[in-house]
């Protein structure tokens, strides 16, 4: 059985100890850099709570559709520069919050990971939530099995 994740080279995670230091902004602004260095992109937005990159990339009115092998990834630009997917295409309205125990925001991680087609990629980065969660641990264990090329920690001068 093929991987989602097997046309995937390289996948970085953004992370950080604590919220509002820019995790999203800089997994954005790394997504959109390699992309004009020619490379080919996408972003998996794990933050369950928060879900930003799709405000950020002006796409947060797009849906998401099934396909054979999964869930189509919304694709960012005229020519599918930047495939993204998050849970903030799942909601009904994008300020829609979602109070989900562990295991529930444990599966979706999984399911973003296993049933998501991102097909051929140069890189994959994964924005987190704040802080150390269950949800850190859950997306490491579903990546395990991947090329995991290592992590970009955001911090404040603090």
């Amino acid at each position: 059985e093929r991987s989602s994740l097997a046309g995937v080279q390289h996948i970085l995670l953004v992370l950080s100890g604590k919220g509002g230091v820019g995790k999203s902004t800089i997994s954005t602004q790394l997504a959109l850099a390699l992309w004009h260095c020619g490379k080919r992109v996408g972003i998996l937005d794990v933050d369950l709570c928060g879900p930003s990159i799709p405000r950020m990339l002006r796409v947060q009115d797009r849906a998401v559709h099934q396909c054979d092998s999964g869930w189509v990834p919304v694709f960012v630009g005229q020519d599918k520069d930047i495939s993204l997917m998050s849970i903030g295409f799942l909601l009904e309205r994008p300020d829609d919050a979602v109070v989900w125990r562990g295991p529930k925001k444990n599966a979706l991680i999984k399911q973003f990971v296993t049933d998501v087609a991102w097909g051929d990629l140069d890189f994959l980065i994964v924005d987190t939530p704040p802080g150390t969660s269950d949800e850190h641990i859950s997306t490491v264990e579903a990546l395990r099995p991947h090329r995991l090329l290592g992590a970009i920690l955001v911090t404040t001068p603090q």
